[in-house]
């Protein structure tokens, strides 16, 4: 779970290793369900070998979510999800939330151990 401002939104980071996909997903303040926001893009950076990089994650607007806002964003370039996994990548996740901007830390658990991935 990522926190985002002092806990105003959060958000949930699926990486499905099958597809390489990573898909962001906007949640309110006590995480119980997603916000549609405007934004067309979110972005994560990463480090890489110590240089920064950036990717960008498309709004991929879920059933629910009214026109022009989306509450999932996804990526498909699976070198994201490989940084992801990396030793000091130290990912950051940047959106902006109805005109804020919100940077969270992206922390990655690596018990992979015992968890169904549905």
């Amino acid at each position: 779970m990522i926190e985002l401002g002092n806990e105003e939104y959060h958000a949930e980071l699926v990486h499905d290793e099958d597809t390489g996909s990573v898909t962001i997903y906007v949640l309110n303040a006590a995480a119980t369900e997603q916000i549609p926001i405007e934004s067309t893009e979110v972005t994560i950076n990463v480090k890489h070998d110590g240089k920064p990089e950036q990717f960008k994650l498309a709004a991929s607007p879920d059933a629910n979510d009214p026109q022009g806002k989306s509450s999932r964003f996804v990526s498909t370039d699976a070198e994201l999800g490989e940084h992801l996994d990396e030793e000091g990548a130290d990912p950051k996740l940047v959106l902006t939330i109805n005109g804020k901007s919100f940077r969270g830390t992206i922390t990655h658990d690596h018990d992979h151990e015992g968890h169904d991935h549905e």
